[in-house]
């Protein structure tokens, strides 16, 4: 293949190349990370020129392990930017352990600095906890959202797949970073070159920030029925007050039977089961995400005491909260 015959011309005059600094997190995400380098590396290659660099820096500046156990060489600590370095902190798994004191200071120092940053997948915690995302919106992997939205009640939580808000950016996780570094690429060097690199991804599909980053309700339940799905939708949005069944038939303009008869049809349990195991399911995620107390938990899913939370949360999962909430401490201390 004759590479030649396909350089897209860019016009670089004055200007030096866009330098990001990735910063990686102990346990992060490797997709993420690879997807958004990749992404500059082929910027530079369809161009022909150095349009980009990077550099690898971390907490220590020694080595960092990702989340599926590959060893990475930084190359540098957490040190002084330059005022026009474009930060992309990588997260993952357990992104509060990660997110250590030095880490904190160094991100509140060099935004004070004006250097714009990024977060991509968790490390929108990261971020938020440093206080950069007040006041604006953000967007974080969807597994994360509900422990982000108790802890961080003044950031704008969207369930974009990135989220450009002046010079904070916050990506879901995954192939998002493509589709940020695209948007990036474009916004620099127009869209020519990132669609040249979207073929080199084959990445047919380029997202812009309106995409959501889950899957639809009918395409995750594998069943298309507009009044099954709006009563789902409901269910989700409205998890610390639950709505009534009657009151979710009676709004999709059913009879409380019919709707009923509709989840045993499709998805073999009824409303108040499924309702339910929504709930538990935010709940564990606020167990294992966050230092929330029981109680707090079990208000913030519905339930009106906490012997009642333990019960059904017993029935569901084979063990207690408390329980839940030890094994994963005892977890992340190996």
């Amino acid at each position: 293949m004759d590479i030649q015959q396909q350089i897209v011309e860019v016009d670089t005059a004055g200007k030096k190349p866009r330098r990001f600094v990735f910063v990686l997190l102990q346990d992060f995400t490797m997709l993420c990370f690879a997807s958004a380098l990749e992404s500059l590396r082929i910027a530079n290659r369809m161009s022909g020129q150095d349009l980009y660099s990077w550099t690898l820096i971390g907490e220590g500046g020694d080595t960092i392990i990702c989340s599926n156990g590959t060893e990475f060489k930084l190359q540098a600590d957490l040190g002084e930017l330059n005022r026009d370095d474009t930060v992309m902190i990588c997260g993952g798994i357990d992104v509060q352990s990660a997110t250590t004191k030095k880490v904190l200071s160094w991100i509140r120092r060099e935004a004070r600095r004006g250097v714009v940053m990024g977060g991509l997948c968790t490390a929108a915690y990261s971020l938020a906890k440093a206080g950069l995302l007040d006041g604006k919106k953000a967007t974080i992997h969807w597994e994360n959202q509900d422990s982000f939205a108790e802890e961080f009640e003044d950031v704008t939580l969207t369930k974009s797949i990135f989220v450009v808000d002046g010079n904070r950016i916050t990506t879901a996780g995954g192939t998002a970073s493509i589709d940020l570094m695209l948007k990036i690429i474009a916004d620099d060097h127009g869209e020519d070159l990132a669609n040249a690199v979207a073929d080199q991804l084959i990445y047919s599909s380029i997202r812009t920030d309106q995409d959501t980053q889950r899957l639809s309700i009918p395409t995750r339940i594998g069943v298309r029925h507009p009044k099954l799905s709006r009563v789902i939708q409901a269910m989700e949005q409205n998890i610390e007050e639950p709505i009534s069944p009657s009151v979710l038939a009676k709004d999709v303009g059913m009879s409380t039977r019919q709707l009923e008869r509709l989840f045993r049809r499709y998805l073999n349990r009824s409303p108040k089961r499924y309702y339910m195991e929504l709930r538990l399911q935010k709940a564990r995620n606020l167990l294992m995400q966050t230092d929330m107390s029981v109680i707090n938990v079990a208000l913030a899913c519905g339930f009106a005491s906490p012997s009642h939370f333990s019960k059904c949360y017993r029935a569901h999962y084979n063990t207690t909260p408390y329980r839940e909430r030890g094994a994963q401490a005892a977890r992340l201390s190996i």
